[in-house]
């Protein structure tokens, strides 16, 4: 296989601690790939400023007069990583490239495992997703969550390995059936998995964040999660009519009862303590059914809607 055009994609948002350094390092990386004859010397960066209110995009333009292989495109306000990283997958479509690798803007992500992803290309992998050897640079709640989430999502069938991350290589073809996908909430740790493209895995090391702090929060890291569950799976719907017969059997089978009881023994349980634990019970489940159908409700108004995924202000070529 002839040695690709590399390209690198970094969302960034409020990042301007970090892109500089950033910039540079990555740039050392493709320079030592270069002179190992891996990649071709026009591979480049693509930066997405996802709405950033600090002097990231300012910065982002100073290196691209600088060092015209630094491009990339500001949004017009924040639209969030995962569209910034689709928007950054499909701008680097768009000035062409062989394949693009995805990773974080503080450099967390092992910059040096990139040979490896490159070297997994070579073998003729369209699909190279990074694995995280360990968590231990997170706390303990986002352990647990992630853990949860991971384990969560394989029970209701999307096979998504534990500690995946978006630190992933993925070849133009890839780049190619990604774009015949009309979503607008895409999920692409799920998609690159179940699209069926040939796979492979690179473990890497997560560093502590040189400056800054994680754009992720609870909320953030929420919203992701509802995210790849209702894109990828109705377990949840059809979990929820089991449910619904099985509390209208227990209901059935408790008014029966109270029937007999009544007829053959004159006697019925207290109507009041019996109305408050029911009404308790089965409103508390009724409500958590609910929730989950207004998730599957709410991800097929977005889509219908058709609104763009992002709006790009203006773009460094």
């Amino acid at each position: 296989m002839e040695k690709p055009t590399l390209a690198i994609i970094i969302p960034c948002y409020n990042e301007e601690l970090c892109v500089r350094h950033t910039v540079e390092r990555l740039f050392e990386v493709l320079n030592s790939l270069i002179s190992k004859n891996k990649i071709k010397p026009d591979s480049y960066l693509y930066l997405i400023d996802d709405g950033s209110t600090d002097k990231t995009w300012n910065i982002i333009v100073e290196l691209h007069k600088a060092n015209p292989l630094v491009k990339g495109q500001k949004f017009i306000r924040n639209f969030g990583n995962q569209k910034a990283l689709i928007a950054g997958l499909e701008g680097v479509r768009a000035i062409g490239c062989d394949c693009v690798i995805s990773i974080d803007a503080d450099l967390q992500q092992d910059e040096m495992a990139i040979e490896k992803f490159v070297d997994k290309y070579m073998e003729g992998y369209d699909i190279v997703s990074g694995i995280r050897n360990d968590r231990k640079t997170d706390s303990f709640f986002k352990k647990s969550t992630a853990w949860l989430f991971y384990k969560t999502m394989n029970i209701l069938g999307a096979k998504i390995p534990m500690n995946h991350s978006d630190y992933r290589l993925v070849s133009k073809r890839g780049l190619d059936v990604l774009a015949q996908y009309g979503e607008k909430y895409l999920f692409l740790r799920g998609f690159f998995n179940e699209v069926g493209l040939k796979n492979a895995f690179v473990n890497f090391n997560v560093k502590p964040r040189m400056a800054g702090e994680s754009k992720f929060n609870f909320i953030s890291l929420m919203g992701l999660a509802l995210n790849g569950i209702t894109s990828y799976s109705i377990v949840p719907l059809r979990f929820i009519t089991i449910l619904g017969f099985l509390m209208a059997l227990f209901g059935f089978v408790v008014g029966v009862e109270a029937v007999y009881e009544k007829i053959f023994h004159n006697d019925a349980p207290n109507g009041m303590v019996t109305t408050i634990i029911l009404l308790c019970v089965f409103g508390g489940i009724q409500l958590f059914c609910v929730g989950i159908i207004g998730e599957y409700v709410g991800q097929v108004f977005r889509e219908v809607k058709a609104r763009p995924r992002y709006i790009k202000e203006t773009e460094l070529k």
